[in-house]
């Protein structure tokens, strides 16, 4: 009876670890409304859940994809402020390269130099400096903006290659731009507060030698809340190699997704943000 309570026991233990494991943005559900992800249908092969951390606070939450070294998505709350655009250098994430205790972003240098871990162990899972060099057409497009961020802090944390896509530069410094600045300003101008995710449909080809998928489709869906109830939501989506953004309903935003990630049912935010239409400027 013992040896059978034992059993038990460890069962539990294997498997409450392995939830751990999975559900990693148990440690930063606030950047989620009420705390629900997207559901698993925008789930890669080769998955790491980032709680973003830099100077001992986490500031938004990103699913990566390992394989294709771009992320699935960036989770944030809509909080623009007075601090300046911040003149920082690009970090990676340690928590990529394997077991180490460093949970904060950091610079390539700094890890090599100091951490004394080799290029090659940071370039295994993720996208580092010479992936977007030189790269014509293209630029690093933030799924978290910086200008979304209130301090230098919130800012600076944006500024994680785990963050970027390779995004087409007409549709970054024009249509998409005009939509993260313009746009969500108006949308959000009577929200208390404003959830939101931005994300990469993988594409069909690759940058970096190889190394770095380009999206085909850039998105982002937002729910705001007026006191702590959800009153409206909407969409946008872009092609990305047309500086063109598609308005959409929340609810038109995840049947587009459900089609481009193979039928598979996309759900985005918890039930209670309205999928019908939101009227964008």
């Amino acid at each position: 009876m013992l040896g059978l309570l034992l059993l038990q026991v460890l069962a539990s233990c294997l498997w409450l670890g392995h939830s751990k494991v999975v559900n990693s943005f148990a440690d930063c559900p606030e950047f989620f409304y009420a705390g629900t992800t997207p559901n698993d249908a925008l789930h890669p092969q080769n998955p790491a859940w980032i709680c973003q951390r830099y100077r001992n606070s986490s500031h938004y939450a990103t699913l990566y994809d390992r394989d294709r070294r771009i992320p699935v998505y960036s989770a944030y709350k809509y909080h623009p402020g007075p601090a300046k655009r911040p003149h920082v250098w690009w970090f990676v994430e340690p928590q990529l390269i394997g077991k180490n205790d460093l949970q904060e972003i950091e610079r390539e240098s700094v890890l090599i130099n100091q951490h004394k871990f080799t290029l090659d162990q940071i370039k295994k899972s993720q996208a580092v400096l010479d992936d977007y060099d030189k790269k014509t057409g293209l630029t690093r497009g933030h799924l978290n903006p910086n200008g979304h961020m209130d301090s230098k802090e919130n800012k600076t944390a944006t500024f994680s290659l785990t963050n970027i896509v390779p995004q087409d530069k007409s549709l970054n410094d024009g249509q998409w731009n005009k939509y993260e600045s313009k746009t969500m300003t108006e949308m959000s101008k009577d929200c208390t507060t404003t959830y939101v995710i931005t994300g990469a449909v993988p594409g069909s080809t690759n940058v970096a030698g190889g190394r770095v998928n380009r999206p085909s489709h850039i998105w982002s869906a937002a729910c705001c809340l007026v006191g702590t109830q959800p009153k409206k939501s909407w969409g946008v989506i872009a092609e990305n190699n047309k500086n063109q953004v598609e308005n959409h309903s929340l609810g038109e935003l995840e049947n587009r997704l459900t089609s481009l990630y193979g039928e598979r049912r996309v759900t985005l935010f918890n039930s209670a943000c309205p999928r019908e239409q939101a009227s964008l400027p």
